[in-house]
């Protein structure tokens, strides 16, 4: 999916939501639902299709086409203005709350006054929604229970998956300007933090007049709140996020890179490193006395620190300066390392959003050797493939596979039931050339039983990986409780890999978690779990977490060749591993 769908979809989904909360008929809500699916599933970039051919897409009716004309001239559209005025901030704040839809929200506001997670904590603990018709002691207490979750270090931060189209269309914009020379979001964004606290944009120029007289005019800037010579501060149209807007002399740009990208801690330990030489290290340069010694570029900052110059993902003062010192810094995993894609979809499953021909030709044009179809089992029955189904998908992929250009994997994602057991038998498992099982029902069990369920299905010697492994949904949906040290232990002795799922709403496995992985010795999968063409591109981001663990790619299977899968699949189903 291109940003501008991205984008769209989240936009119309927001209006939904909202027409809910103000207590809109349930046919006008759907009306936008179905209008987000239609830019989630949209084959072109809705922001480049000619006004007269947008009703021609399939799910696109005049009323959804003028919204995205609107939406494409101004960068909003007025009615999700007029709701988010509307609707008090509090109460649509109310739907972050892990099993709180917008139906209850409504309610818990008209009924008992609740607008904001302060009142809903006070509400709660007065009693006053358990005494609620339909809800009760124990559904409160589970509210309780996701509003203490909400209430962590990450509470004013907002998704990655959120902020990363919009830095993207607004260094997109910046770098088509005339008068600058280069552009690029900076910060926990750049570094592939899972949550953003706000947003840093850096623009290379010799002309930051110019740059700054353009700004108010790009589609991501809804207003300029403050700013002077060398600095705007503005306000998105999309989410709700300061960005600072920085324009940098082209001869400094690596310095302020290194500068506005971080962490805190890691420039700390970088400045001390120049200190003890006699140098003073600024967003400006590398210093001896009056003299600048380094700025341009990243890499020139770094060598004359004597450190090889280290990756963005890296800079979070967890060893790397010393390791880099020591020579022991891990030459981590970059995209170009993979092989292949271990994890994504086609509509063959319910929420495929691409046929499986235009998968297999987008996987084909990156160049990969072998692209994985995991199309969902029955285990999950809303979309799920019974054993018809995948029958006749295998005879797709065989039609397919002469006129590919790329090996196709004939996979599954399998659903761990509570119990630890997956969908099919072992003579149906063994037909697939992969399985990726992963939990999606029944998040909330205890600690215990989420454990248990994941080693006894790491057990299976036909469960070569296992996906999502938390299954949280960053900013949406906590992650499941698990002993993460006994997963990773088995994961270790039963010879299954683990993912790092690089949707940016999952991150799934994290970069801490990746580096326990790592350092015990596990297997990983890098995986997109694309739906439809573009979203092959989490790869990228997969990458990123894979890297903040200190990830090789001599950690990776999908960094291997499609010999040295096959042998990892084939050492799993022996037990010869």
């Amino acid at each position: 999916m291109s940003w501008t769908n991205t984008e769209l979809e989240r936009s119309f989904k927001e209006i939904a939501e909202l027409l809910e909360l103000d207590g809109a008929d349930r046919f006008r809500v759907r009306a936008y639902e179905r209008a987000a699916a239609a830019a989630a599933a949209a084959r072109e970039d809705l922001g480049t299709v000619e006004r007269e051919r947008l009703t021609e897409v399939e799910g696109v009716g005049s009323s959804t086409a003028e919204k995205i004309i609107e939406w494409r001239e101004h960068g909003s559209m007025s009615l999700l203005e007029d709701l988010r005025a509307r609707v008090p901030s509090g109460v649509r704040e109310l739907t972050g709350v892990p099993g709180l839809g917008p139906k209850l929200a409504r309610r818990l506001h008209d009924e008992l006054g609740v607008d904001s997670l302060d009142a809903l904590r006070a509400a709660i603990d007065a009693g006053d929604v358990a005494a609620l018709s339909g809800l009760g002691a124990k559904r409160a207490e589970n509210l309780r229970a996701g509003l203490s979750r909400l209430g962590g270090k990450d509470a004013d931060r907002h998704p990655i998956g959120d902020v990363l189209p919009l830095a993207e269309r607004l260094v997109r914009e910046l770098e088509e300007l005339p008068s600058a020379r280069a552009a690029a979001y900076a910060g926990s964004l750049r570094r592939l933090r899972e949550t953003i606290g706000d947003l840093d944009v850096l623009v290379a120029t010799h002309h930051p007049g110019d740059v700054r007289a353009a700004v108010p005019e790009l589609g991501p800037v809804a207003e300029v709140v403050s700013g002077g010579d060398r600095k705007l501060h503005v306000r998105s149209r999309s989410i709700d996020i300061g960005i600072d807007i920085r324009f940098v002399p082209p001869d400094a740009w690596g310095a302020a890179l290194c500068y506005f990208t971080g962490s805190k801690a890691h420039n700390v330990r970088v400045r001390e490193r120049a200190v003890r030489r006699g140098l003073s290290l600024n967003e400006y340069g590398l210093w001896r006395d009056e003299t600048r010694i380094a700025g341009s570029t990243e890499e020139e900052v770094y060598v004359a620190l004597d450190l090889p110059w280290i990756s963005p993902s890296l800079r979070e003062d967890t060893g790397e300066v010393e390791a880099g010192d020591s020579g022991h810094l891990p030459d981590v995993v970059e995209p170009a390392d993979l092989c292949g894609d271990l994890h994504g979809h086609s509509d063959w499953s319910g929420d495929g959003r691409a046929s499986l021909d235009e998968m297999v030709a987008a996987a084909a044009s990156r160049g990969w050797d072998y692209w994985a179809v995991t199309d969902h089992a029955i285990g999950l029955a809303i979309n799920g493939l019974d054993t018809d189904g995948f029958a006749r998908r295998r005879e797709a992929i065989a039609e397919l596979r002469p006129r590919a250009g790329i090996a196709i994997l004939d996979a599954v994602e399998l659903n761990i039931a509570v119990d630890g057991s997956v969908d099919f038998d072992d003579a149906e498992l063994a037909g697939f050339d992969l399985c990726v099982a992963a939990i999606h029902t029944q998040m909330d069990r205890p600690r215990d039983v989420q454990t248990r369920r994941v080693l006894t299905a790491m057990a299976n010697p036909h469960v070569h990986v296992i996906g999502h492994l938390t299954g949280r949904k960053i900013g949406r949906r906590p992650p499941i409780d698990l002993d993460v040290d006994a997963v990773v232990a088995e994961a270790v002795r039963t010879g299954t890999a683990l993912e790092v799922n690089g949707s940016p709403a999952r991150l799934d496995l994290s970069g801490e978690l990746v580096r326990k992985a790592v350092e015990a010795g596990a297997t990983l999968t890098i995986s997109s779990d694309a739906h439809e063409p573009g979203e092959l591109r989490n790869v990228e981001t997969g990458v990123g977490t894979a890297q903040r663990g200190w990830a090789r790619a001599a950690d990776v299977l999908n960094c291997r060749d499609a010999d040295g899968l096959r042998a990892f699949v084939d050492e799993k189903r022996t037990g010869r591993g």
